[in-house]
């Protein structure tokens, strides 16, 4: 029952959609109130009618500030660990994010964006200011009202890493990478190599 619910459903959503699937994306379409998805709820009525109907995304999403219609002249960044905020709300001139596909710079006024963030460096630019943490992994969310919001699993100021540490982490990492018996020490090994090569271009500048 739930397995052709679910594909009711889906048919219902798709014949829904069919009408905008050539319309290209813009962020400009988006609601800044947050909104229900009524055609989900009814079509949940129709094939569950006594169970209540779950919660989607876009019901559990916060509203958002709406996009100005100029451009900023600053881009508000938040930058969060798991277990801190490093950065709230900060207004900065342009951030530099690590991301997979190469170093991506961040200004005002931004296309929407979300980047995978690999080992190395971010800078956050104030005027003459800069100030560089080395990031672990994470992602970057760039929205169309200049606002970024930057997750790292972890990171630390550039200024607080010690570079002895960095170069006997990687020596360490190395020697395990070569005595390493299975895939799983591989790959313990390979990312220690991989982020203590990054610390130690980081440092090298």
């Amino acid at each position: 029952m739930l397995r052709h619910a679910a594909r009711r459903l889906a048919t219902t959503r798709a014949a829904a959609a069919g009408g905008r699937s050539s319309r290209a994306l813009s962020t400009a379409e988006v609601p800044a109130e947050a909104a229900t998805d009524s055609a989900f709820a009814e079509a949940w009525k129709k094939v569950a009618p006594n169970i209540e109907a779950p919660a989607t995304p876009m019901s559990l999403m916060q509203p958002r500030p709406p996009t100005p219609a100029a451009i900023p002249s600053k881009l508000t960044v938040n930058f969060v660990l798991p277990y801190k905020s490093e950065i709230a709300n900060k207004e900065v001139d342009m951030v530099i994010v690590p991301a997979t596909t190469g170093q991506m710079g961040v200004l005002p006024g931004h296309v929407s964006t979300i980047a995978e963030l690999k080992p190395g460096v971010l800078s956050v630019h104030e005027g003459n200011d800069i100030t560089k943490y080395f990031v672990s992994s994470g992602f970057a969310f760039v929205h169309a009202n200049s606002i970024a919001d930057i997750v790292a699993v972890e990171a630390v100021p550039l200024d607080q890493i010690d570079p002895a540490a960095v170069q006997q982490g990687l020596a360490e990492f190395n020697a395990k990478l070569g005595s390493a018996s299975t895939e799983l020490e591989k790959a313990e090994a390979q990312i220690g190599v991989d982020v203590h090569s990054a610390l130690n271009a980081a440092l090298a500048g």
